[in-house]
């Protein structure tokens, strides 16, 4: 990505604290540095922290023997000063003094949502003032994808889409789901994802707890298996996909509801445009399922935002009254869950573009019956 890209959102951030009247922004390792000045700094016990003042001055403070890796990230290239603090001093105090010396005392200060608490409280201590979340400040900015990050996502789309492709290859009944999730999380790094992020194998009975993972669970034929796989691309940014299949045939009724949750799927795809609430696609889909008698078995949202984090804003829930525009990325996930028979989902990922959604991943939506 280019250095400018990373100036401009310093910049808006800087514009919105201005606007808010609020002074400055403490951002610590995570998605939120990563996205504002491409920095995936390690998460350590040490401090690193941005801090980003609302006239657009910029620094960020480092342990030294993180400055190396700093300065190869090209942070000072972006305008920002780099602050090094060795293992015997106290880089809160250290943080403070900057702040004092570049802003003033007394001022309103906001620590982005991603902070671990024990940095917060100690920012806090050591600052003599309370700070706040900055809640939507960061996040706004990060739900709406430059056409950068909606090449990313529809490559890590792509890359996903690979790996389901090839789920035949090692779903065979007499394995365990454990087995064939070891398979799924190297062809996921095979298909050129830098990280693994995710794999739920859910077979049968297990298939009913949608966050299930992997078992040591012995694979039968006839029973629905949820495949949920994900991860990280070397762009930073997440794929996300759900598919579904059976070794032979599935139970008779079981058909008759996926049938049904072929249609939610694709009707709220279709109502997810530009201009609607996020509650109102979710509404589309949980509607579907509730008049075939299946809305007691959907038990989560319709959806989730995606981009440098599996999850993030714009969440597909009902009661989020946020309008969808274009930019944003978001799955299309509905689903039913039967305690101690099955479940199923089927999950895209998809990005508003020109007014309308458009699915990252192309694989079937079918039951696929190996």
């Amino acid at each position: 990505m280019q250095k400018d890209e990373y100036r401009n959102r310093i910049a808006k951030v800087a514009k919105h604290l201005d606007s808010s009247n609020q002074d400055l922004l403490l951002v610590t390792p995570g998605a939120d540095l990563r996205y504002l000045i491409g920095y995936d700094a390690l998460p350590l016990e040490r401090l690193t922290c941005l801090a980003i003042h609302r006239s657009g001055v910029t620094w960020l403070v480092v342990p030294t023997l993180e400055r190396p890796s700093a300065v190869a990230h090209g942070i000072e290239d972006l305008d920002i000063h780099l602050v090094d603090w060795q293992e015997t001093q106290n880089p809160y105090e250290i943080l403070t003094k900057e702040i004092r010396s570049k802003v003033g005392k007394n001022k309103k200060i906001l620590v982005n949502n991603l902070m671990w608490v024990e940095k917060a409280f100690k920012l806090s201590d050591a600052l003599g003032t309370q700070v706040n979340l900055a809640e939507q400040l960061v996040a706004q900015f990060r739900s709406v994808k430059t056409q950068f990050e909606v090449n990313a996502l529809h490559e890590a789309g792509q890359a996903i889409d690979n790996v389901h492709n090839q789920i035949h290859k090692w779903l065979r009944p007499g394995r365990t789901e454990r087995e064939v999730g070891r398979d799924i999380a190297n062809a996921i790094i095979e298909s050129g994802h830098s990280r693994v992020d995710f794999v739920i194998v859910g077979s049968g009975p297990n298939g009913a707890s949608p966050h299930h993972e992997v078992s040591d669970r012995v694979i039968n034929v006839g029973e629905p298996v949820v495949v949920d796989i994900g991860g990280t691309m070397p762009s930073g940014y997440c794929s996300d996909s759900t598919r579904m299949y059976v070794i032979g045939k599935a139970p008779e009724e079981y058909y008759a509801k996926y049938e049904v949750l072929k249609i939610a799927q694709a009707a709220a795809s279709k109502a997810a445009i530009a201009g609607v609430s996020c509650e109102s696609i979710d509404a589309t889909a949980r509607d579907i399922l509730q008049s075939a008698g299946l809305g007691d078995y959907f038990i989560h949202r319709t959806g989730h935002g995606i981009g440098l984090e599996t999850h993030e804003d714009p969440y597909i829930v009902s009661g989020n009254k946020t309008v969808l525009q274009n930019g944003h990325a978001f799955s299309i996930e509905p689903g039913f869950y039967v305690a101690e028979k099955y479940g199923a989902r089927i999950e895209d990922i998809l990005v508003c573009s020109d007014g309308v959604a458009v699915p990252t991943n192309k694989v079937t939506r079918e039951l696929v019956e190996l």
